[in-house]
């Protein structure tokens, strides 16, 4: 992947001299790991990682392949930045607008008072949005491992066992199996609180009859995965069986809508009118689908008021959900990819109902 020229393209379609990132996922994007701290300058004709002595080794090994210049600070990073926008003739300046700190953007202005600031806006973050192909790898990597760690779970999904204790042991067969770390906190839940679209693994232990909830994803190479999946154990009710073939249906009406220069939001309706026409929908109650990456909601996202377009490139959730409170949700989760050949989902865990 050159990304380096596609930010060379963003500083000539703005007409400016330079792009400086500060933002870990941007700049992972350019140097091929997420430094805590850091800077990457690019102008027209050069790259530049600036680090301090924490991440020099691992910066250098990363740029022999992404191709920037790295250099370990003696100052501030503000301090450094100015005398290498002084070196490069630097007149202006295009900065992430969207993501930088209000302190940080006033330390780069203090530092080079006659630089002219533009803001970046979503430029860079639609090009993260048209994934290449070894991106792809990458995160079906991620997803392999997730898929890997999940069905190993279930032998160990029974009455008896509590969400944080299964929620746990969960984070560590993502890790055994090769996860560099999670996409988000894992989303374990069972009984009453699947009615609680993000709610958070307690002690509530599992009962026959209940569905229980699982929302995770592991992580490789800085790339994300996302799967939901919602199975009963022990025995499932016939409204429980009803409800799950509604939202699976719900689902797949979504992935059939989903194809690139389709706006989100008719995507989103594609799923919805299938709840409505049950009297359902107003059980949904969040967005069908975002956009997945170097972070795991990034760019667009499918929701009645979406202004965005699929474009092929796109990683995108499909993830229909009804949640009736008090009593039980159901939530369905895959990860389409928009390819040029066409859509492409890289989830393959099965979406029948599981009875364990």
């Amino acid at each position: 992947m050159n990304n380096i020229y596609k930010c060379q393209q963003i500083i000539k379609d703005t007409g400016a001299d330079a792009l400086v990132l500060c933002d870990e996922a941007n700049m992972h994007y350019l140097c091929g790991f997420s430094p805590s701290e850091g800077v990457v300058f690019i102008t027209a004709n050069e790259a530049f990682h600036l680090v301090d002595s924490r991440y020099t080794e691992t910066a250098q090994n990363h740029a022999k392949n992404t191709g920037l210049n790295v250099i370990e600070i003696t100052d501030t990073f503000s301090a450094e930045l100015a005398k290498l926008a002084e070196k490069c003739g630097v007149k202006s300046c295009v900065y992430e607008d969207e993501t930088i700190t209000l302190k940080r953007f006033n330390s780069f202005k203090s530092a080079m008072s006659d630089v002219e600031w533009l803001t970046l806006g979503d430029r860079l973050m639609r090009e993260r949005g048209r994934k290449e192909a070894e991106e792809i790898v990458l995160m079906k990597k991620a997803n392999a491992i997730a898929e890997k760690s999940f069905l190993e779970l279930l032998n160990h999904v029974e009455a008896g066992k509590s969400e944080k204790e299964l929620a746990a042991y969960f984070d560590y067969l993502m890790a055994k199996n090769g996860s560099h770390g999670l996409s988000f906190d894992t989303i374990l839940l069972t009984g009453s609180h699947t009615s609680m679209p993000h709610g958070v693994p307690s002690d509530k232990v599992i009962k026959e009859g209940d569905f229980v909830l699982f929302d995770f994803g592991a992580t490789y190479e800085g790339y994300h995965s996302d799967m939901t999946r919602t199975v009963a154990v022990g025995s499932a009710t016939d409204e429980m069986r009803e409800m799950y073939d509604l939202v699976l249906k719900s689902q797949l009406a979504g992935i059939k809508a989903l194809e690139a220069e389709i706006p989100c939001k008719d995507v989103y309706k594609a799923s919805y009118d299938v709840l409505d026409e049950k009297g359902m929908a107003q059980y949904f109650r969040h967005g069908l689908g975002h956009g997945v990456g170097l972070e795991i909601h990034e760019g667009f996202n499918a929701s009645p008021k979406s202004t965005d377009t699929y474009e092929v490139g796109n990683v995108t959730s499909i993830e229909p959900g009804i949640y009736l409170p008090d009593k039980f949700g159901i939530r369905i989760e895959d990860v389409c990819y928009l390819s040029p050949r066409g859509r492409e989902n890289l989830s393959t865990v099965t979406k029948e109902l599981i009875i364990l």
